[in-house]
């Protein structure tokens, strides 16, 4: 025991673990060194973030009833602008810190601001006080202006410092001047986001939402004429919908039809905790979205809001089917009630509490009470004034209703847990064929891709299942990493056939399984990364020809009225040179960014339809072939867990690399 104790006592000349090895980090310092604990990492999705917080303060503004209009700006420098004409952040001396002014409390200190009590903003998206202060921290340049008073207020800031002192000019005059406002002019740190770039398309549609969320303002989005847009962005547009919420359930319905002739919908005030507005419709197609919001801030992960609004109608519709002395309502669920629905939620309360900093779930518990008790005997008075809407309705949950428990009984057990996740990262949304002859699952790169395939398919033999981003690399995980993958465990039960030892083929779900995913590095990264988990973890799958990759376009090439759609550079060249003649004309070229960027038109005419598309089987040698034995090397050394393998092979073929375009 002697011995213990003295090998484990500090040596003579030994590091030792003092005052001096305690490291205080200042001012925006942490933001910095650590990015993901207040934006959520350093990705694409983290750097549009930055716009989202810029822009909540704005609508904060707005919410509060001191703005009218927004410009968001995206220009071809990568800055953005984002301008109100609100009250105008205060530059007058901070009380606590009297040398330095409110503004430069608010961009340089975390958790400052207006938010935290009083009545200066009684329902906001921005509550912990770090959003404008995180953007500056992370911005490399950032320039602040401020109209109050009659006077210009500008200063400088990099990197969460101030450059330069608060300047004071008299304010614009003339028509058209801006009274009062606020103006934030931010360009993203190289150093933190390396070579990403802000994309017009989800920028414009964050703007949009909000347009959407708060009728009383005007959103006016403006993007650099040389920056690529998908088609359906425009350059420049007012974006203002007096409708609210009815107008975004309009638009998501896109003129298909409903279970019942109107929506529900409706405003509702909180009794002085709030308010909170709604609107829901029933698609005869069944396929339901779920979007909602707090303070105007989006909650995908959903929360306590949407629990009450199930609640609400479920108990609701458990109510009339009473009433009406139809006993199968009882059986129905929260579940049979949402999956098929397009819902649109907005909740406006006072101090709302999320889910961490990107505010992704809302998790107050009186949200609950509050939406459950405004939303109850709202529905009940819609369902008695439309008898026969009502009957239409609840007969369709009855059916969905039903069906489950049909299932269940059948003891179906993967098609129900992988149809169950529809609002659940890797979502399936399934065929309506029973059987897999026929029939083929897309796996596709993210949600956004999943909804313009899921418009693009063809319901009864083409199932849909996004995957949240770059899966795991099964081939240098552990076991342990591989059994805890949500993504991968949605995947295989999706399929149904099990995997590894379990793999049974006859158990196998789809006829083609395709891999779907953008025509580019990213894209072919993914599609190698699904490979890889196939041959792997479902070799059988391969071997017996299933699994396919989808040939979507890169360019579409238009003059007049004739459209062509090409692969790659290489064969948009070709097509350039023999099938469009000089004499006729300019050629349009379109570059797709993203299957999400994709209309759903194009996607299924050049990708999805079986009569017109491409696909690339993929094959795998039997086994006990050279062939087989040289591909289980080639997976090992790109994919595996020696990064000297991929080192020696690059070696030995950069020699055959040309023409990158990095």
């Amino acid at each position: 025991m002697s011995d213990l104790f003295e090998d484990n006592a500090p040596k003579k000349g030994g590091s030792g673990y003092s005052a001096k090895d305690i490291e205080v980090l200042e001012g925006l310092e942490p933001v910095r060194r650590r990015p993901g604990m207040y934006i959520g990492g350093t990705d694409e999705r983290a750097l549009h973030h930055l716009v989202a917080e810029v822009l909540d303060n704005a609508m904060d503004e707005a919410v509060a009833g001191h703005a009218s209009k927004i410009d968001l700006e995206l220009h071809a420098d990568g800055t953005v602008i984002v301008r109100d004409n609100g009250r105008g952040i205060p530059v007058d001396p901070h009380p606590k810190f009297p040398k330095m002014s409110a503004l430069e409390v608010i961009l340089t200190m975390l958790h400052s601001g207006g938010k935290f009590g009083g009545d200066a903003y009684k329902t906001s998206g921005g509550l912990h006080g770090v959003g404008i202060s995180v953007v500056n921290a992370l911005a490399d340049k950032l320039t602040v202006e401020i109209i109050r008073d009659k006077k210009l207020y500008t200063q400088e800031y990099s990197r969460g410092k101030a450059q330069t002192k608060i300047k004071e000019s008299p304010a614009p005059t003339g028509a058209g001047a801006i009274k009062r406002g606020t103006s934030i002019r931010f360009h993203p740190d190289a150093e933190i986001f390396g070579a990403l770039h802000f994309k017009a398309a989800p920028i414009y549609r964050m703007a949009r939402g909000k347009a959407y969320l708060f009728r009383g303002v005007q959103i006016h989005w403006w993007c650099d004429p040389s920056l690529p847009r998908p088609d359906d962005v425009p350059q420049e547009e007012t974006l203002h919908f007096p409708g609210g919420l009815s107008d975004y359930l309009t638009a998501l319905l896109d003129e298909r039809e409903t279970v019942t002739p109107r929506p529900f919908d409706g405003v509702a005030e909180l009794g002085g905790s709030g308010r909170v507005e709604w609107a829901l419709s029933w698609p005869v197609d069944h396929e339901g979205t779920s979007v909602s919001f707090c303070n105007t801030v989006p909650t995908p992960e959903g929360g306590t809001h949407e629990s009450g609004l199930r609640t609400a109608l479920t108990r609701s519709l458990k109510a009339y089917g009473e009433m009406t002395n139809n006993r199968r309502a009882q059986q129905i669920t929260a579940e049979d009630v949402m999956d098929g629905a397009v819902v649109i939620l907005s909740l406006f309360i006072r101090e709302p509490q999320f889910q961490g900093q990107t505010k992704e779930r809302l998790s107050s518990p009186e949200a609950a009470r509050l939406v459950d008790s405004a939303l109850k005997d709202r529905f009940d008075h819609w369902l008695t004034d439309d008898t026969a809407g009502a009957r239409l309705l609840l007969d369709a949950i009855i059916d969905r209703a039903e069906d489950r428990l049909r299932r269940r009984q059948q003891k179906d057990l993967e098609r129900k847990t992988a149809t169950r996740k529809l609002r659940l990262p890797g979502k399936l949304t399934d065929c309506s064929r029973s059987n897999a002859e026929g029939t083929e699952i897309f796996l596709v790169e993210g949600d956004s891709a999943g909804g313009s395939a899921k418009q693009a398919r063809e319901r009864e033999t083409q199932a849909i299942l996004p995957l949240r981003g770059k899966i795991l690399n099964v081939a240098s995980a552990s076991s342990d990493r591989l059994r805890a993958n949500q993504e991968l465990a949605d995947l295989t039960l999706a399929l149904g056939c099990g995997s590894g030892d379990r793999y049974d083929q006859s158990k196998l779900r789809y006829e083609r399984v395709i891999v779907m995913t953008d025509a580019d590095v990213d894209g072919a990264h993914i599609a190698s990364l699904l490979m890889t988990f196939f041959f792997r973890e479902m070799p059988e799958l391969v071997l017996s020809g299933h699994l396919f990759l989808a040939s979507p376009p890169l360019y579409r090439l238009t003059q007049g009225e004739k459209t062509i759609y090409a692969r790659d550079d290489a064969h948009k060249d070709v097509l350039m040179k023999d099938s469009f003649p000089a004499s006729k004309g300019k050629v349009e070229i379109s570059r797709f960014k993203g299957l999400g960027e994709m209309p759903a038109r194009n996607l299924r005419d050049t990708t999805m339809d079986p009569k017109k598309r491409t696909l690339l089987r993929v094959n795998l040698p039997p086994k006990g072939e050279d062939a087989h034995k040289h591909a289980v090397e080639m997976v090992e050394s790109l994919m595996g867990r020696k990064p000297e393998l991929r080192f020696d092979f690059i070696q030995k073929n950069a020699k055959f690399a040309h023409d990158l375009d990095v």
